[in-house]
């Protein structure tokens, strides 16, 4: 129920869900705040006393007892402070922890596509940045809620009850920081927003300049990139600039603004203490009236700046919140064995594309009216000419972009499933492997409880991984910089195994092997995903004469047969075939 009570797009909810740690940050501010009166209260008895002491009315034992209580005061006092300090900090940890979480799990569920056109670096910026910006500017607002709020309430009583009409003359300017605070806003945000899209450019020029720093280097580039990076650089710091400065100019004038009311307890308190003023005062209650003034301004003028801290924050807010959206819940099991079902319906062809058509946006049509169907079981070779639309048939059943026309499992068109649904029916491994800083074993089996063993012996990698320092358990690095082209791309096929789906689509995973490694892992492959339709996507054709059907791609369209029936039919696929069994295009 907490959890669905729980909306990650709604600030509220975030301080609902911790409570309990908020529960103990309000006992120990409220403590700490309600006990800072005490430190005016003592100062102004000591100094009293002490001029008691001086005039021969106190004693030492006197001025001993009072200094002795001063002193167990503020150990409470100081000691709630840390233990408020903790929990607060505590409070913007589980929040930074949380809205981290559920970013990276909407990260996850987004298409390559809108990815690609957000940016990698501001989507950086978004994850990290912006997060830990929302996460302290809600810690600030918790602090200052006792720091400075109940603590301005505190001070506020106190001068009131020793002269209200001197303190309603010295709490006219700490509104007025306020109000300076509010009409900075706007600037505030501007530049913070600047700064957070220069940010994100800055995060993508480095990310540019490490994935493709050997081509650079080879083609000579070098000065050309690290001049256009050191513009980058410029442009961040500029706006960096403009962003903190009014963070570092703004708090001192808040300050002088709030303090300003001490020239008036300095004219009237020292009549009061005279005789001729509103109230009468002696040096203690002067002393402890100044002394609770001085600590509001520095109070007000921490509030002030508050506002633009929550400025700031509502500039991440704003970026992030669209992101602040939890992956859809599903039982996989569940939802795979229903689509393995909706798959195997007897006397029907379980996968259909039906006039499908597809470009990318203000493209011009990759895909023409292209018509198939396969079964449970059956491996459908997919080939053609270089740059006819192989890689991008296989992309549609992704949904990233809108095609028209229908692909359906069973009589369940492919955009009518949800995310997770999808997710659960449709298996791809495109061109690169995509492999994760980890190690062998982990990269296969993605978190599940199984043996990673079975999946890399049909790949035939088994061998070469036991050979390893680490066995399994090597770190492989980031991509897979550690292995060989032919190594990474096995082990991103066992993955892919380990994880079966019903409809799986391999984009050339045989592209770096030999024949023999292919023909067995073909092998493999056949009797390891015997219930899926696999759609496989190649240049080469080796193997094609054991596919239950081929589909040949050509000027967006397809003729979908038999491979001995292309052969007769279809002169380029002839051509194709006949040059690559002659050992055209193949490693021996």
């Amino acid at each position: 129920m907490k959890d669905k009570m729980f909306q990650s797009d709604r600030v509220l909810s975030y301080f609902r869900a911790e409570w309990k740690v908020l529960l103990a940050v309000t006992i120990s501010g409220l403590i700490y705040n309600v006990g800072l009166l005490a430190g005016p209260w003592f100062e102004g008895r000591m100094t009293g006393y002490l001029v008691d002491v001086l005039k021969g009315a106190g004693t030492f034992s006197g001025m001993l007892l009072l200094v002795a209580g001063y002193a167990v005061t503020i150990t409470i006092v100081q000691s709630s402070r840390y233990i408020k300090r903790f929990y607060v900090r505590r409070f913007a940890n589980n929040v930074n922890r949380r809205m981290k979480q559920i970013l990276y799990g909407s990260l996850v569920h987004k298409s390559r596509a809108s990815l690609r056109e957000e940016g990698e670096g501001d989507v950086m910026t978004k994850a990290i940045l912006d997060v830990d910006d929302c996460a302290e500017g809600m810690r600030k607002f918790t602090t200052e809620i006792f720091d400075t709020g109940v603590a301005l309430a505190a001070y506020i009583g106190m001068l009131l009850w020793y002269d209200w009409r001197l303190a309603l003359f010295c709490l006219i300017f700490p509104p007025i920081s306020y109000v300076t605070a509010e009409k900075m806003k706007k600037v505030i945000q501007r530049t913070g927003a600047a700064y957070k899209k220069q940010s994100g450019a800055l995060s993508a020029a480095t990310l540019d300049r490490a994935k493709n720093a050997i081509t650079y280097r080879v083609f000579g580039c070098e000065k050309e990139r690290q001049a256009a990076y050191e513009e980058q650089l410029t442009a961040y710091e500029k706006s960096a600039v403009k962003a903190n400065i009014w963070n570092t100019v703004l708090p001192p004038v808040y300050k002088v603004i709030s303090m300003t009311g001490v020239l008036f307890i300095l004219y009237f308190g020292q009549k009061n203490v005279l005789g001729t003023g509103w109230s009468a005062w002696d040096i203690a209650a002067f002393t402890t009236f100044l002394s609770c003034f001085l600590k509001l301004s520095v109070k007000s003028s921490s509030a002030a700046k508050l506002f633009n801290a929550v400025h700031k924050a509502q500039v991440s807010w704003k970026r992030i919140k669209p992101l602040l959206v939890p992956g859809e819940e599903a039982d996989q099991a569940v939802s795979r064995n229903r689509y393995q079902k909706m798959l195997k319906s007897e006397g029907e062809a379980a996968l259909h594309l039906r006039h499908v058509t597809f470009a990318y946006p203000n493209g011009a049509p990759i895909l023409k009216d292209i018509s198939f169907s396969a079964k449970p079981g059956q491996i459908i070779g997919i080939t053609g000419a270089v740059a006819c639309g192989k890689s991008t048939l296989g992309k549609v059943f992704l949904c990233e972009y809108p095609y028209e026309g229908e692909i359906c499992l069973g009589d369940t068109e492919l955009r009518e499933l949800s995310m997770q649904e999808r997710c659960e029916a449709i298996g791809y491994l495109g061109h690169d492997p995509e492999l994760f800083n980890d190690s062998i074993e982990n990269n296969v089996l993605l978190g599940e409880k199984k043996d990673a063993e079975p999946y890399l012996k049909a790949v035939c990698i088994d061998t070469e991984v036991n050979t390893m320092p680490d066995g399994r358990q090597t770190l492989v690095g980031n991509g897979g910089v550690r292995l060989s082209g032919g190594q990474a791309q096995r082990l991103a096929l066992a993955r892919t195994l380990c994880h079966p789906r019903p409809v799986m689509i391999l984009d050339d995973p045989f592209s770096a092997l030999d024949k023999k490694t292919e023909a067995e892992i073909f092998s493999n492959l056949r009797q390891m995903a015997g219930d899926a339709v696999i759609l496989l996507i190649s240049h080469r054709l080796y193997l094609f004469p054991q596919m239950d059907q081929v589909v040949w791609m050509e000027d967006g369209g397809i003729t979908v047969a038999p491979h001995e029936t292309l052969v007769k039919e279809v002169p380029e696929y002839e051509a194709m075939f006949a040059a690559q069994e002659g050992g055209a295009g193949y490693e021996a």
